[in-house]
């Protein structure tokens, strides 16, 4: 009597998975599904984003038009223009776009942890603590501090990741009881958020003028002063951080599931969220010591790249893709929607941000009556 080969049976469970109308595709070891919206989506937000940063380093007093830019940045032009161009306008625009993608992808990893799409860290406390640091020092450090004013200008920058990550702690050790949950871990954020934002505004009473209207206009969110050097620290950090979240982004697409499903299929729940949250927490630490609170990017664009790749969970690469696009684009419209007024990139991403978390509250609200 013959035995039936399982040979083909075997041979078939290496080959691809294959969906209905969709390719499968293997390169190496790794396999997976052919999705035109997986590629076409952040190419086109990359396309976006050299736009904006085209258009941005043409505004000045000495307009350069877009040709000359582009020619510029691909090696031609004269000296002026490349000075202009590369020294004094260009750190600006790569600072916006730094600063946006670390937010976006910080603000993907807080909405996939906390499967909630009105988790970002703007709510979770993360960006009201590396204000509170910031603003602490310029307020202490000031006129009528006991630190010298250049000596807290230093300190800005490192106060303000040192406040992103102490209110993080805070936040992971009270919501840590009882198991790490995502919506334990965004309701004690919101908490943690509303103390530290008293606390600013405490400092900000007790500041003299000068000092509060320095900390006011960092609390804006500006690119106004940025310099290489903002670029370099942002730079640093997302070259490390993305890599990291990439490598996460298999136990971060399981926590899409329910905890149970998640543990069945194999991943260390806690482990997992509290490697994804450290990275998110070092993001936007270090993007708002760059720029100070550019509000609602994180919260807005890891939305914005479900809708356009329909997937369930944020995609981490596209959302830091689309963030830098929306915040370099919100810092042109700053710039020239408003004639010899020029807003900071801050008030624009508000002032669009606040109406889509109105958004999501009512669709939220109806969700769950239905």
């Amino acid at each position: 009597m013959l035995k039936p080969s399982v040979e083909p049976t075997a041979r078939r469970s290496r080959e691809p998975s294959s969906v209905p109308g969709r390719k499968a595709v293997r390169v190496g070891p790794v396999s997976g599904v052919w999705r035109a919206r997986d590629v076409f989506v952040p190419l086109a937000a990359a396309l976006a984003l050299f736009a904006a940063v085209v258009v941005n380093t043409g505004r000045g007093d000495f307009p350069i038009s877009v040709p000359e830019v582009v020619d510029v940045l691909f090696g031609g032009g004269d000296s002026a223009s490349r000075m202009v161009v590369l020294e004094f306008r260009m750190p600006r625009s790569v600072v916006g776009a730094l600063v946006g993608a670390a937010l976006g992808l910080a603000g993907a990893i807080v909405q996939g942890i906390s499967r909630n799409p009105l988790a970002s860290p703007d709510i979770l406390g993360i960006t009201a603590g590396a204000g509170t640091g910031a603003v602490a020092v310029i307020v202490l450090g000031g006129e009528y501090g006991s630190v010298s004013g250049p000596l807290a200008e230093i300190g800005v920058p490192a106060a303000s990741v040192l406040g992103g990550l102490l209110a993080a702690v805070l936040v992971y050790a009270l919501a840590v009881r009882r198991g790490l949950s995502g919506y334990r871990v965004l309701l004690v954020g919101v908490g943690v958020q509303a103390v530290l934002s008293s606390l600013i505004s405490w400092l900000l009473v007790k500041a003299s003028i000068v000092d509060a209207g320095r900390a006011i206009l960092w609390l804006t969110g500006s690119l106004n002063a940025s310099t290489w050097d903002n670029a370099r620290a942002v730079g640093w950090a997302l070259l490390v951080l993305l890599p990291v979240a990439l490598v996460l982004s298999f136990p971060f697409g399981a926590l899409n599931f329910d905890d149970d499903t998640a543990r069945g299929l194999g991943v260390r729940i806690d482990a997992a969220r509290a490697a994804l949250l450290v990275t998110a927490v070092l993001l936007t630490a270090t993007a708002t010591s760059a720029a100070g609170p550019v509000a609602f990017v994180a919260l807005a664009c890891p939305q914005l790249a479900v809708r356009l790749l329909r997937t369930g969970t944020p995609p981490l690469l596209a959302s830091a893709l689309l963030g830098a696009a929306v915040t370099v684009w919100a810092d042109v419209l700053g710039r020239t929607a408003f004639g010899s007024i020029e807003l900071p990139v801050g008030i624009l991403t508000a002032a669009v941000g606040a109406p889509y978390l109105l958004y999501l509250l009512a669709r939220s609200g109806k969700a769950r009556r239905t």
